[in-house]
């Protein structure tokens, strides 16, 4: 069953990428302080990840930090190698953080993930954005199958 509102994240250890490089961290000291707004890509570097959900986080992080927004950070099925190169290019890594969630662990543990085999991806991320405060989901936004409205950057700046 997929995360609620209402329900605390899961607590365990993630790897993060920021600024500051590859680290890992458990998801409390990542996501659980404050207000936290997580986005989820099924992939790094595919189409609709790359032209339009990352980057609309990253051209809209002084909006997000001006409504109360602490953390940022962009979850995708993919090692840290990938998610360093992909915030870089995308100038993410002064304000997005990236959680390369390598075994869809962290995903599996939300219950959104999907099986992309069909697509030569295997698991990953639904497309989805929560909104969290000291650790519990307070909105939470998922994508139907094939969609991109509800987890952009500006839908979720307009519930904050």
């Amino acid at each position: 069953m997929a995360i609620q509102e209402n329900d605390k994240l899961p607590e365990m250890e993630l790897i993060i990428v920021d600024g500051d490089g590859q680290k890992k961290k458990s998801s409390a000291d990542v996501l659980g302080k404050g207000r936290a707004v997580v986005f989820a890509v099924p992939g790094a570097y595919t189409p609709t990840c790359s032209a339009k959900h990352l980057p609309g986080f990253v051209g809209r992080l002084a909006d997000l930090k001006a409504k109360g927004v602490d953390t940022i950070a962009c979850l995708s099925v993919n090692d840290a190698f990938v998610m360093e190169a992909w915030g870089k290019d995308a100038g993410a890594m002064d304000g997005v953080v990236m959680i390369a969630d390598f075994d869809a662990a962290f995903t599996k543990a939300l219950g959104l993930s999907f099986d992309g085999s069909a697509f030569g991806l295997g698991e990953r991320a639904q497309r989805f954005a929560l909104i969290a405060e000291d650790g519990v989901v307070k909105q939470l936004f998922v994508e139907e199958p094939g969609a991109f409205e509800v987890s952009s950057a500006e839908h979720v700046l307009r519930h904050l």
